[in-house]
């Protein structure tokens, strides 16, 4: 029988199908995990849709979730990842995160043995124990994939609604220009979507170091890249502290990060070191009234909730000049011209809950209900929600005026 042929699996043709037990099937069916679509004469029958959800379970029971957590996760209803083909995407995103993480591991491992057949003796303990920190600093699997659900939300916001259609990534990359034979530096470079989403425009005879406070954060752009990782070298670094020598690159890059800086002065002060005469910084950023109308519909339901995060506020469109003055004299500001006209409640909410603010903490159960038709009566006023975006770079570049403020 083909999977197209039947409507319906009961509990004993689905556990043959999938290699389940009847009595795993019975226990989800028990907690609410897993409740059949219907029940005929006392027996479960299941569907196309109770299938995609087993297979959802058990990938994340594979990652290492528990069975609450897992829950928690099915009923999250206000998740941009219900339909089939989003969830197994986000779950190969997931995945692939693992096996990264397997491969830092094993890695780990090999060099330890490579000690053992060099030395010839057992390898010390302080070795041992770094296998060991290596280990645990495996992931909170359940809080990744509430993070990649997260960004999913915001990307398909800004996807589904904005009015420029070239989209900030494509945007801020042409602004770099072709040149050829530039040495460029990424701080902060995340996931490196500004290199994957422009990998066809990235000029051969570039070198291009990325770098990242987070070691785990480098392993996701290593991936993110996939066949493009080899064009690039991945250094664990601090802003604030830049490891290249004076006058190095032609670019440098700091993409929505120098806000997150502790002490952005010393950054920018860095970023000017390494920087050749005549070099660049690019350093973009958000102005007050970015999003400013999700905050306000917002905070007139609930003054109480929080959704956007006020550290932008350390470094903005409004304020930045301010802060590259001090190193240096030739500063651009350039805006990206965008807005977003929203007609549909539910990739909002998506948005609000995504942030790392209160919201998503706030807004569940009879909270959540309400405040949907609270959104939707908002939308059904004007037909369309209008919100502001309001983002764009810095162009700084050292001068010989900034070499005499030193």
């Amino acid at each position: 029988m083909k999977p197209e042929e039947y409507q319906y699996l009961t509990t004993g043709q689905l556990a043959k199908r999938t290699g389940m037990t009847l009595r795993t099937l019975r226990y989800y069916d028990k907690i609410g995990l897993l409740k059949p679509t219907q029940y005929n004469a006392s027996v479960r029958l299941y569907s196309k849709e109770d299938v995609a959800r087993l297979q959802k379970i058990q990938m994340l029971k594979y990652i290492g979730l528990s069975l609450a957590e897992i829950n928690q996760l099915i009923l999250d209803h206000s998740a941009p990842e219900q339909d089939l083909g989003s969830s197994l995407k986000m779950q190969k995103e997931i995945i692939q995160y693992k096996i990264a993480h397997m491969q830092y591991v094993s890695k780990a491992i090999e060099e330890a043995l490579g000690m053992v057949d060099e030395q010839g003796q057992e390898v010390a303990w302080e070795d041992l124990a770094d296998i060991i920190q290596t280990i645990h600093k495996e992931k909170d699997w359940s809080e990744q994939y509430h993070n990649a659900i997260r960004l999913q939300a915001r990307i398909r916001l800004y996807d589904q609604f904005s009015w420029n259609r070239i989209g900030w990534h494509r945007w801020f990359f042409e602004h770099l220009g072709s040149l050829p034979n530039l040495k460029v530096l990424e701080l902060g470079c995340g996931d490196a979507a500004l290199w994957s989403r422009n990998a066809d425009l990235i000029p051969e005879t570039w070198s291009i170091t990325l770098t990242d406070l987070s070691a785990g954060m480098l392993e996701e752009a290593r991936m993110s890249l996939g066949a493009h990782s080899g064009r690039f070298k991945f250094l664990l670094a601090d802003a604030q502290e830049i490891p290249f020598h004076d006058d190095e690159f032609d670019i440098v890059i700091a993409n929505h990060m120098l806000y997150h800086v502790l002490d952005i002065n010393r950054a920018v002060s860095e970023i000017h070191r390494v920087l050749k005469p005549d070099g660049i910084l690019y350093a973009s950023t958000m102005s007050k009234s970015h999003l400013q109308e999700i905050e306000q519909v917002t905070q007139v339901f609930d003054p109480h909730i929080q959704v956007l995060d006020p550290v932008m506020e350390r470094f903005q469109l409004d304020n930045g000049i301010e802060t590259l003055q001090a190193s240096f004299t030739a500063i651009e500001l350039i805006r990206f011209e965008d807005y977003m006209l929203i007609d549909d409640v539910q990739p909002l909410i998506q948005y609000i809950t995504s942030t790392p603010m209160n919201a998503r903490e706030i807004l569940v159960g009879a909270k959540l209900d309400q405040f949907t038709t609270y959104l939707r009566a908002k939308i059904a006023e004007k037909e369309r929600l209008y919100i502001t975006k309001d983002s764009g770079f810095f162009l700084a570049r050292k001068t010989y005026e900034d070499k005499e403020k030193y």
